[in-house]
């Protein structure tokens, strides 16, 4: 039974192993790249972390702790000069990344590209839970008046529309209306000359009887 034996196995003997691992870390640290397999750069991520977490300590303990991962004093030396520096003061973890390029020719093996992150760490500035019942309060009572006003807008259209629908309907009617006296007189007029006509025949009829 493996009890004590933590990690990935790699398909070595535990030896071998960590020489390999030591290799690896050793290497990253002095190319800041390297190209291997994804299982073998997953197992060497929490030594790399370790060993700049000791780097910024900065103290002879963790100098000690550092040469027993990484097996080089002068990289060591180098790697805590880094940190003393600044490098990464504004990152609290997750100095390395790693991106994937697919499977290896001939085995299939998952081959990445595992880098150390250089670049300065900008967190993201979450608002308060405080702030944002604060901030979404405000936010309901301004809307509130818009929509009363968009309300009384539509109002205010509709109300504008029928004024104008009746000024356009006012000379329509008093057309109408002129028309509508006109016609009576007309009739009444028309009645009289036909009385006039009659009575004017019945009198040139008189004479020649």
């Amino acid at each position: 039974m493996r009890h004590y034996k933590k990690g990935r196995k790699l398909g070595t003997d535990s030896s071998h192993t960590k020489a390999m691992k030591k290799s690896l870390v050793a290497a990253l640290f002095e190319n800041d790249r390297i190209k291997t397999t994804e299982e073998r750069a997953k197992e060497i991520r929490g030594d790399v972390d370790r060993v700049i977490t000791w780097a910024k300590k900065g103290d002879l303990h963790s100098r000690r702790l550092a040469m027993n991962k990484v097996g080089d004093q002068e990289l060591v030396r180098e790697v805590f000069e880094k940190a003393a520096q600044g490098m990464w003061a504004d990152r609290p973890g997750g100095y390395t990344r790693i991106m994937k390029l697919g499977p290896r020719k001939g085995d299939a093996a998952r081959v990445v590209i595992m880098e150390i992150v250089s670049e300065p760490c900008v967190p993201k500035e979450m608002p308060k839970r405080d702030e944002k019942k604060s901030a979404a309060k405000p936010a309901a009572k301004a809307d509130e008046p818009a929509g009363q006003e968009a309300a009384e807008a539509p109002a205010e259209d509709v109300v504008e529309d029928v004024e104008a629908a009746e000024a356009a309907d006012e000379p329509a009617a008093e057309a109408e209306a002129a028309e509508a006296d006109e016609e009576p007189a007309a009739a009444e007029a028309k009645s009289e000359q036909e009385t006039a006509d009659e009575s004017k025949d019945e009198e040139e009829a008189a004479p020649e009887e």
